[in-house]
């Protein structure tokens, strides 16, 4: 039986899984702005109209593009830190979990930053914006969970040191594209992640920048 035929028997729900798969693929090889709905059949093997038995519009795939992203990196990360009791060890894990999971879907940081920075309030790109928001409330409920148990400085400015989680990972991430070696960022995390981890240790001194309302 062939790709094509396999394809065209899927069940419904397999087959919009199926294509938000070929979306992300096909986003780590071509400016996601120009992946055209053609694109994205050809790719598949099927035709447009079979596309649009699924999906009534573009617009309704890219949504379905970020919520596969969305659901699966924070069930990435979440069962990364499941059961790990110390803050500071499930950061890291959380850390590392991410830039393992953007090494094997490049695409999808691609099409996040391509929705996040889109001028248009589309449902993807809100769908984008609330996963970010939802990543950084996990990430500060870790700090301050930290901060409680002693692990982190107990002035650390629980915002910044969030920003900087993220801001960390998309450079990694965005150096990494750059590149095109995804294998490059594996690698690196560790050691990245080490040096942020001094920063934000209640063993590291803090300078008056890095404590709350400049104290």
């Amino acid at each position: 039986m062939t790709k094509a035929v396999r394809q065209k028997n899927l069940p419904a729900d397999e087959r919009r899984d199926v294509t938000v798969e070929a979306v992300v693929a096909l986003a780590a090889q071509t400016n996601p702005s120009e992946i055209t709905t053609a694109a994205i059949a050809k790719h598949m093997n099927l035709t447009q109209g079979a596309l649009f038995r699924h999906f009534p519009n573009k617009e309704a795939i890219w949504q379905s593009v970020m919520t596969w992203v969305a659901e699966r990196l924070m069930s990435r990360i979440e069962k990364a830190a499941e059961g790990i009791g110390s803050p500071l060890e499930a950061l890291q894990a959380m850390f590392l979990a991410h830039v393992c999971f953007v090494a094997d879907h490049p695409g999808a940081p691609r099409m996040l930053y391509g929705e996040l920075q889109g001028a248009k309030a589309t449902p993807a790109k809100r769908l984008a914006s609330q996963m970010m928001q939802q990543y950084a409330a996990r990430v500060r409920h870790l700090i301050e969970a930290g901060k409680a148990r002693g692990e982190l400085h107990p002035e650390l400015d629980t915002e910044a040191a969030a920003t900087l989680f993220i801001g960390t990972i998309q450079g990694l991430v965005m150096q990494s594209l750059i590149s095109g070696d995804m294998a490059w960022m594996r690698s690196e995390a560790p050691r990245v992640f080490a040096i942020y981890r001094r920063g934000i240790a209640w063993s590291a001194p803090l300078g008056r920048s890095g404590l709350k309302d400049g104290a």
